[in-house]
């Protein structure tokens, strides 16, 4: 197959920041590299510099609405100059400069619906923007089916022949880490089992529950702990800063980069993601099993259909029902340990190779379309 000039447009950038929607992209331009084709990508400093001459770093303000402006000039500014085979644009926030670079066919990955879902924000702004990039996309990539169908629903005049599930994947580097997850165990001085969070602090993630269903859990097992990986985002961020001041308890650990992502995964005696809404996949609870973690996670469509019946799932917003499930699995060795055996060797589907080749088969149908 010819090798294609692919442009990659997306807000964010692993491991610059660590949310699903920017491993994702990562994956796929690790792989399209892979594979011979010539990828370039454009994305937002957050965190730290990458030195991948292929990848476009803006220099932007990392704040609530500042990034905006120069990321959609710049980006805007570059794509009038260049031409490629492909481009494509990750979530709505990628996907609108180059519509308004005015081109006329690209292809967009719309990884969930959350502001349709339930309300974020009290400016419409994020579904008329997610329903411009759907309804102007000549292609639409998504992670669920669950998603590809939600599109369908809430924007009607989106042809579904022209969404394709992708899924996602895991990298080689999720594996259980038992001595270097001991060794951080020490570094933080914990004694116990541990809940473990690795996420983005967001609002509709249902962190406050996941710390009330600790609290409650305690009671029970006296010396367990939860340790909170992630930064949070503009509107949790005066929240955040508040928990850290009330609960000591709590081992809130910030940013965690992505060579320690694995280890923190390894330590987790029970891994617990509680999300309420905008969920298309589910990166994090993969992740965690691959590194030998049993799962505990809100019974949304898109975990059910990602995990099947490879986690216990527990109704969104229920603090008491999750720390009853959190006790039981903590206390139950045998139950964790078949719980961690088959699901091992279910997430061997969710492969870059699996993704990638799915992705180009979509890259080749839109040149032909």
């Amino acid at each position: 197959m010819e090798k294609l000039n692919i442009f990659l447009v997306t807000l964010t950038f692993a491991p610059d920041t660590q949310d699903g929607a920017a491993k994702f992209f990562t994956g796929i331009y690790n792989y399209l590299k892979n594979q011979g084709h010539n990828v370039k990508v454009i994305t937002g400093k957050w965190n730290i510099k990458l030195s991948d001459p292929n990848i476009i770093q803006l220099n932007i303000i990392p704040k609530r609405f500042l990034w905006f402006p120069q990321f959609n000039l710049s980006t805007v500014k570059y794509l009038r100059t260049q031409e490629f085979d492909i481009i494509h644009g990750n979530s709505p926030k990628g996907t609108l400069p180059i519509i308004l670079s005015n081109q006329k066919r690209f292809i967009s990955t719309i990884h969930d619906l959350g502001p349709f879902e339930t309300s974020f924000t009290r400016i419409p702004i994020e579904k008329f923007i997610i329903k411009l990039a759907v309804e102007r996309s000549t292609y639409i990539t998504t992670c669920s089916d669950f998603i590809r169908k939600e599109i369908k629903d809430y924007i009607p005049k989106v042809d579904i022949n022209n969404i394709f599930n992708l899924y996602s994947a895991i990298e080689d580097k999720y594996k259980p880490l038992p001595l270097e997850a001991k060794k951080l165990k020490q570094q933080l001085q914990i004694e116990g089992p541990i809940i473990l969070y690795i996420g983005r602090i967001a609002k509709y993630k249902g962190v406050d529950n996941i710390i009330k269903a600790y609290k409650i859990a305690k009671k029970e097992i006296p010396n367990l702990n939860l340790v909170m990986g992630g930064k949070p985002d503009f509107y949790m961020e005066k929240i955040y800063q508040e928990w850290k001041q009330k609960y000591k308890d709590i081992h809130f650990v910030g940013f965690v980069s992505e060579k320690e992502i694995p280890v923190y995964y390894s330590m987790g005696d029970v891994f617990v993601t509680y999300s309420y809404a905008s969920e298309g996949f589910g990166l994090t609870p993969i992740e965690a099993i691959a590194c030998g973690t049993p799962v505990i996670c809100s019974s949304m469509i898109a975990y059910k259909e990602v995990l099947q019946n490879n986690a216990i799932f527990v109704p969104p917003r229920n603090s008491q029902q999750l720390a009853k499930e959190i006790v039981s699995l903590l206390k139950d060795d045998s139950k964790r340990e078949e719980l961690i055996k088959k699901a091992q060797n279910f997430i061997k589907r969710y492969s870059w190779d699996s993704v990638g080749q799915k992705l180009e088969k979509v890259y080749y149908k839109f040149l032909d379309y």
